[in-house]
């Protein structure tokens, strides 16, 4: 079955699915968008050579019997209502983070999708698809390095904008460890504080870079995060998996080692996409061969974004006060039980 895909957002990050969808991936076809900026729609159908209906709001294009998948890659204060629409209509939802911009919205469309009693939603963390993240799941749900003990994770940026402040370091930046730490671990969050090292020159006032967060899970295990946006060098993602046998490490991006005028070298990324690429498009091809052969997509849920905004919340808190602040989860519904994705990688 060819799933029929109406898009809501047509900037960058809603440009690459449609491009993947029409010319990369297979089961999906763009048969609606729809934008703020009509115009933009408009020439993103052009662009594409899609044979797709404009439409004037998500409304509309929710209503189209044609469209089977609501891909919401909006302006995130707009996902909210846009997800609850599709899925009281019924329509499957994958949506880009954030699900909601608050935990409580994020528990309106939890409650929504528990009333139409199936799983409709899957938001778009797509480390969880990265074939170096599924192949550390692995090694530590196969017990390889006994029960996790510690885990030391690093997100780094060669540099930010202006527009960057201290707050976008969890909600824009961190967000993705806060998703993948969880699922890797299998376990749920307790508590988090966070401490900012000196200040590197190349920040600017309304900006503390780097931040260290401190996050405990129930059963224990510590995690300890570096966000660092202005490290210069290069976008470097690490993660390292302490257990009780052994350490288990995040594989590094692989890329050419030259040796010449003395030195032994290899590049890294400057640009996060590159990073995630293989990941976006294995993420979406799951979740359109999820939906036709189970019936519903197998990815991050609804209740994972819920998870996600309450730990985002409690970050930064963190950053206000410098104190160690409770993360406090709902109990987690039977509807929504663990996931473990891509385990076929």
């Amino acid at each position: 079955m060819t799933l029929g895909f109406g898009v809501v957002g047509t900037g960058a990050i809603g440009r690459e699915h449609i491009n993947r969808i029409t010319n990369k991936l297979s089961g999906g076809k763009i048969v609606a968008v729809t934008d703020v900026n009509q115009e933009s729609a408009k020439q993103t159908v052009e662009q594409y050579g899609l044979d797709a209906v404009v439409y004037q709001d998500d409304k509309a294009l929710i209503a189209d019997e044609k469209v089977d998948v609501v891909l919401v890659t909006s302006w995130g204060p707009a996902h909210e209502a846009t997800v609850i629409a599709a899925v009281e209509a019924g329509k499957y939802v994958f949506c880009e983070k954030p699900l909601a911009t608050t935990a409580e919205g994020c528990m309106r469309i939890v409650e929504a999708e528990i009333k139409q009693g199936k799983k409709l939603v899957q938001v778009g963390f797509m480390r969880r698809y990265d074939s170096g993240y599924v192949a550390l799941k692995q090694a530590i749900d196969k017990g390889e390095i006994g029960q996790p003990l510690m885990v030391r994770a690093v997100h780094r940026n060669p540099e930010v904008g202006e527009a960057y402040v201290t707050e976008m370091a969890v909600v824009d930046t961190l967000i993705h460890e806060i998703d993948v730490l969880h699922w890797l671990v299998n376990d749920d969050y307790k508590s988090v504080q966070v401490v900012f090292p000196r200040k590197t020159k190349y920040s600017h006032g309304k900006l503390q870079d780097p931040q260290l967060f401190t996050i405990e899970t129930n059963s224990g295990i510590v995690m300890n995060v570096e966000v660092f946006v202005n490290c210069k060098y290069g976008y470097d993602i690490q993660c390292e998996v302490i257990g009780e046998d052994g350490v288990a490490y995040l594989p590094e991006f692989a890329s050419v080692v030259t040796r010449k005028e003395a030195k032994l070298s290899s590049s890294i990324l400057t640009d996060w996409k590159y990073r995630f690429m293989d990941a976006y498009d294995v993420e979406i091809q799951d979740f359109m061969d999820s939906i036709n052969k189970k019936g519903e997509p197998q990815g991050p849920t609804s209740w994972d974004g819920y998870i996600a905004a309450v730990t985002a919340d409690a970050c930064v808190k963190a950053q206000q006060t410098g104190q160690k602040e409770a993360i406090t989860l709902q109990e987690r519904p039977v509807f929504y039980s663990e996931n473990t994705v891509l385990e076929r990688v």
